[in-house]
């Protein structure tokens, strides 16, 4: 084996020298980047868990808007209900007035007879009264209360 010379030896060594600068250097650049990655990492998580919030806040904010559109559903619900039920009774009254306009003029002319009846007896020897025929079965005695007795009228 030959031995090396003084000048290979600092080559060498400037070599190793700066083979030794290299890789220091470039360990620190892994580090640079390392640390870059972990607080990137770090960034994005915490940008993940804002989101995270803001989206639970935002289904509880929705949750309770839809909680209270329901009720307000329901109360939109019995408030139709009620109104259905007000809306049948008032067509059923509507029907019974339209009955009694309709029956208006009977009702009109029998109050008229009732007025007369009660203004101007019939007497019973007279075969018609006003225009009605008498009626045959009438039995009139002089003691009868019958006599005494007016038609009344509440309409």
């Amino acid at each position: 084996m030959s031995a090396l010379s003084t000048i290979q030896i600092k080559e060498a060594n400037a070599h190793l020298a700066a083979l030794h600068h290299h890789v220091a250097e470039l360990e620190g650049t892994v580090r640079e980047q390392a640390e870059s990655l972990i607080r990137k990492d770090e960034q994005y998580q915490a940008s993940l868990r804002d989101l995270s919030h803001a989206k639970d806040r935002e289904i509880s904010e929705l949750q309770k808007k839809l909680s209270q559109y329901e009720d307000e559903m329901q109360r939109l619900m019995a408030s139709i209900k009620d109104k259905d039920r007000q809306l049948e009774r008032l067509q059923h009254q509507s029907q019974l007035l339209a009955q009694m306009c309709h029956s208006r003029p009977l009702l009109s002319a029998l109050v008229s007879l009732m007025a007369e009846a009660e203004g101007n007896p019939c007497s019973p020897n007279v075969e018609q009264c006003n225009g009605l025929p008498s009626v045959p079965d009438y039995a009139h005695s002089e003691d009868s209360d019958l006599d005494k007795t007016l038609f009344g009228t509440t309409v």
